[in-house]
């Protein structure tokens, strides 16, 4: 057990354990849903799960949200990586940056899950079809999740290639 903690990253722990374990606690407090796990290390890796499905929401769909309503200001990506090899400290505040539009994403589930518990009471949705659409949710989630990190990827080559010129 202790190797497995011992090899999360201070990102990893922050952006999708903790997350994933409030997430749990609190879902299991205000909504009929529980994901409490018994066995400690499946819970760990189901709880690092769904704080990574949080992480990414916050990423997808809470972010630009945000930034569409000029909430949030970004700065040009080659501004970002030439800062940032000048200032390490932005790293740090890049991840504690996400660790909040994780929580902000996290909270924003909760209330979702409360709406749709409504919802499902209200139209006698069966379990098999919540599943199904959880299913669909989560496949689209990571569908656009790689996509967002591939272009991340090739942003990043495209910057240190025109560097090399």
């Amino acid at each position: 057990m202790k190797e497995i903690l011992d090899k999360i990253s201070s990102y990893n722990f922050f952006n999708y354990l903790l997350p994933g374990i409030i997430f749990v606690v609190i879902l299991d407090i205000f909504t009929p849903y529980s994901f409490i796990q018994e066995d400690i290390i499946i819970g760990l890796f189901i709880y690092y799960f769904i704080g990574l499905i949080i992480s990414r929401l916050g990423s997808l769909v809470i972010e630009p949200i945000l930034k569409h309503f000029s909430f949030l200001k970004f700065t040009d990506y080659n501004d970002f990586v030439l800062a940032s090899k000048r200032d390490k400290k932005i790293g740090l505040f890049v991840q504690e940056n996400n660790v909040y539009r994780t929580f902000v994403s996290m909270f924003f589930l909760v209330l979702f899950l409360k709406f749709y518990e409504f919802i499902e009471i209200k139209f006698l949705i069966s379990e098999e079809w919540s599943l199904f659409i959880l299913i669909i949710l989560l496949l689209t989630i990571f569908i656009y999740s790689y996509r967002k990190q591939t272009n991340y990827i090739a942003k990043r080559i495209n910057f240190i290639n025109k560097q090399d010129i």
